[in-house]
C-alpha cells in the first residue's frame, strides 16, 4: 500500500535556454513510477511560461505540453537547470516568470534541479532556508543569495515543501527521493532498476568537486564501502573499516570524506536506514530482526534513529507504507 494513493501532479517549467538532460529527468522517473496494480502514481506536465518551443542549451527545441496556467493546479513543480539571464545574473525575476511562480499553490512543493535553484532562490522560496545547487556555481549563487543557506557538498536537500538538487544528474537522486518519500523504498527501487541507476549514491556533491582524489583503486575507499554493505549486520567501526582498506584510520577518515563528502559513521548510519526501510516495507519481520539485520543490533537503537531521520516508528513506518494492520 502507498503512503498516499492520490496521483500526483508534477510540473516541470521549462524556463528558455533549459538544460535539457535536467528537463529529461523528472518525466522519465515520476512517469515509471507505479501502484502494485500498475497504475500510474503520478500525471506529469512539461509546462512554458508560454504553448511555443522552448530553447534548449544544448541547441535543440523542447516542445511543452502546457502553458503557465499549468502551475496553479500542481502538486509538485520543478525547475530544472536554466541560464535564464534574471535569476542567473543579476537575482530578479522577468515579470512574466514572477506572474507565474505567483499561481503556484501554497502547499505545492518546490524543487530544483542544478541551476533551477537560482530561480527558486530569486522567487524568495529558499531565503533563510538550506539549499544545494552545481558546486560550479556555487560561488556565483552566495553572491547574489546571501540569505540561503547553500551547501554544494550536498546531493540535494529536503527542507520540507522546498527542495534543491546538485548538479545535473544529481536530479535523479532527488526525484527518487521524492517517490520514496511519497511511496516507499520499494516504488523508488523498483523506478531505479527500470531506469537502470543505483537506489541512492553514496556520499554528496563534494566528491565530484574539482580537487586532487586518489585515482588507484588501491588509495580508494571503495572496496571498504563495497564490503561494509554486504556487511551492515556486523561490527563497523571506523577502524574495521581502515583495516580493510589498508589505510590508517586518520588516512581512510581523510580519503572518505574526499571521495563520498561524509563521515564514515553519517555514511553507515545512511545506508543502515534504508536496509531497515527496505525491510519494513518488504517483509513481516519483528522490529528486533529488523534491527539485527540492518545493523542497529537492538528495536530500541533502530526506534531512536529512525525517529530522529524520518520521524516515526518502525510500526508506524511499515503501517504507513504496506497498510499494515495495527
Amino acid at each position: 500500500m502507498c503512503k498516499d494513493s492520490a496521483m500526483r501532479r508534477v510540473v516541470v517549467l521549462l524556463l528558455e535556454p533549459v538544460v535539457g538532460f535536467d528537463a529529461a529527468i523528472p518525466p522519465e522517473l515520476f512517469g515509471s513510477a507505479r501502484a502494485p496494480d500498475g497504475e500510474p502514481l503520478y500525471q506529469v506536465a512539461m509546462a512554458g511560461l508560454r504553448r511555443r518551443p522552448v530553447r534548449s542549451e544544448q541547441g535543440y527545441d523542447l516542445v511543452p505540453s502546457a502553458g503557465a496556467e499549468a502551475l496553479a493546479g500542481a502538486d509538485v513543480v520543478i525547475v530544472p537547470g536554466t541560464r535564464i539571464p534574471g535569476p542567473r545574473l543579476n537575482g530578479t525575476l522577468p515579470v512574466e516568470l514572477r506572474a507565474a511562480l505567483d499561481t503556484v499553490p501554497t502547499g505545492a512543493r518546490k524543487v530544483s534541479i542544478c541551476t533551477g535553484a537560482f530561480v527558486l532562490a530569486a522567487a524568495g522560496w529558499l531565503d533563510g532556508r538550506p539549499a544545494t545547487t552545481h558546486w560550479a556555481y556555487a560561488d556565483a549563487f552566495r553572491r547574489l543569495y546571501p540569505r540561503v543557506d547553500l551547501d554544494e557538498n550536498r546531493l540535494f536537500v529536503d527542507d520540507g515543501d522546498v527542495l534543491t538538487s546538485a548538479g545535473l544528474a544529481a536530479g535523479i537522486d532527488l526525484c527518487l527521493h521524492l517517490i520514496r518519500r511519497d511511496h516507499g523504498t520499494a516504488v523508488a527501487n523498483q523506478v531505479a532498476r527500470r531506469c537502470v541507476v543505483p537506489p541512492w549514491r553514496d556520499g554528496g556533491q563534494a566528491q565530484y568537486i574539482e580537487r586532487p582524489v586518489p585515482s588507484s583503486p588501491a588509495e580508494s575507499t571503495a572496496e571498504a564501502r563495497a564490503w561494509a554493505l554486504d556487511h551492515l549486520d556486523g561490527r563497523l567501526d571506523v577502524t574495521t573499516l581502515a583495516t580493510r582498506a589498508r589505510m590508517s584510520v586518520r588516512t581512510f577518515n581523510r580519503r572518505f570524506q574526499d571521495e563520498t563528502g561524509s563521515s564514515p559513521g553519517a555514511w553507515l548510519t545512511g545506508r543502515r536506514v534504508e536496509a531497515a526501510r527496505l525491510l519494513l516495507e518488504s517483509t513481516d519481520l519483528p522490529v528486533d530482526e529488523v534491527a539485527r539485520r540492518s545493523g542497529f543490533g537492538s528495536g530500541a537503537a533502530l526506534r531512536a534513529q529512525l525517529r530522529a531521520s524520518l520521524g516515526v516508528a518502525p510500526l508506524a513506518y511499515r503501517r504507513t507504507f504496506r497498510g499494515t494492520p495495527l
